[in-house]
């Protein structure tokens, strides 16, 4: 198993424990990781008790469509964009019965990368219903299936950050 995946592994276990142990419930909206999050969320048994839903919205029309992300916001800061990686957060919180939800939007590669947003930009979003709405940027290297999982290990541990100060 690469180091990697080891790294989800264990980051899975730890985010499993700590969120059945604070009773909440997780919600994901992916983009250029394209449901990875939530297939590594869901590889675990009892998941059920703290996943309680993924939105893959790969699409522009996706995001606007199942997570209310405003047409005006693409627009004007494109899709890899703090600003829409947050109102994806805030959209897959409204539109679940989640406590906390990341989402994830970004340039994977091998294409579409440019000299403002280069392949490997990516963007996390947090929402959370007991804290402010957070995004973070990420700047990867190295090619589409290790950006991926670049990708999902840090939001596994900002996950893992969150709901360790989340009060039960």
């Amino acid at each position: 198993m690469s180091s990697n995946l080891t790294q989800i592994k264990l980051l899975l276990e730890e985010l499993s424990t700590a969120l059945k142990h604070r009773k909440l419930f997780l919600s994901t909206a992916e983009s250029c990781t394209g449901g990875g999050l939530s297939y590594y969320l869901t590889s675990l048994a009892g998941c059920s008790e703290w996943f309680e839903r993924g939105f893959i919205t790969y699409s522009n029309n996706a995001k606007i469509e199942m997570l209310k992300v405003k047409a005006s916001t693409l627009e004007h800061y494109g899709a890899v964009s703090r600003e829409t990686a947050q109102e994806m957060a805030e959209g897959a919180l409204a539109h679940s019965a989640a406590d906390i939800a990341i989402a994830i939007t970004g340039i994977a590669g091998p294409d579409g990368g440019t000299k403002e947003k280069p392949v490997g930009t990516v963007y996390l979003g947090l929402a959370s219903k007991q804290m402010a709405s957070q995004t973070e940027l990420l700047t990867l290297t190295g090619d589409r299936k290790i950006i991926r999982e670049l990708t999902i290990i840090r939001a596994l541990k900002k996950l893992l950050e969150t709901v360790m100060m989340t009060q039960t």
